[in-house]
C-alpha cells in the first residue's frame, strides 16, 4: 500500500468513526434512514478537512473547486452507504438470526463499502 492510501484509510477511519457514532445520537430524534444521512454529513465535513490537508495535499488548491467535486464523489458514497445499510438491516442480518440489533452492524458495513470507490474518486477527481 502507498503512504497516501494508508493516510486515506486513517483519515477516512476518523471520519467514519464520527459518522457511525453520530448516527446513534441522531437516532434519538430521527428514523434510521434520516439518521444515516445526517451522520453521513458529519463524516463528510470531517473527511473533507482531513483529506484536503493530510492526504491529498489539497490545501494549496482552490477549495471552491474541490468542494463540489468532493460532494459529487460522496453522493455516490452516500447512495452506496444507504442502500447497503438498509439491505443489511432489513434483510441480511435478521435472516442470520443474530441476537444483536441489526442497525449498528448494518451501518458499519454500509460505511465500509464505498472506501475504494471514494479513494479513486478523490484521487483522480476531487484533489487532482
Amino acid at each position: 500500500m502507498t503512504r497516501r492510501f494508508v493516510a486515506y484509510l486513517l483519515a477516512g477511519g476518523a471520519a467514519a468513526l464520527l459518522n457511525l457514532s453520530s448516527r446513534f445520537v441522531f437516532a434519538h430524534w430521527f428514523n434510521y434512514p434520516v439518521s444515516i444521512v445526517l451522520a453521513f454529513l458529519v463524516g463528510l465535513i470531517c473527511g473533507f478537512v482531513l483529506m484536503r490537508w493530510l492526504v491529498f495535499d489539497g490545501a494549496a488548491k482552490s477549495a471552491a473547486r474541490q468542494i463540489p467535486l468532493y460532494l459529487l464523489v460522496n453522493l455516490l458514497a452516500l447512495a452506496q452507504t444507504l442502500c447497503v445499510s438498509l439491505i443489511f438491516a432489513r434483510w441480511v442480518i435478521p435472516s442470520l438470526g443474530l441476537a444483536i440489533g441489526p442497525e449498528g452492524p448494518a451501518h458499519l458495513i454500509g460505511i465500509l463499502v464505498p472506501v475504494v470507490t471514494s479513494y479513486f474518486g478523490h484521487k483522480y477527481l476531487t484533489f487532482r
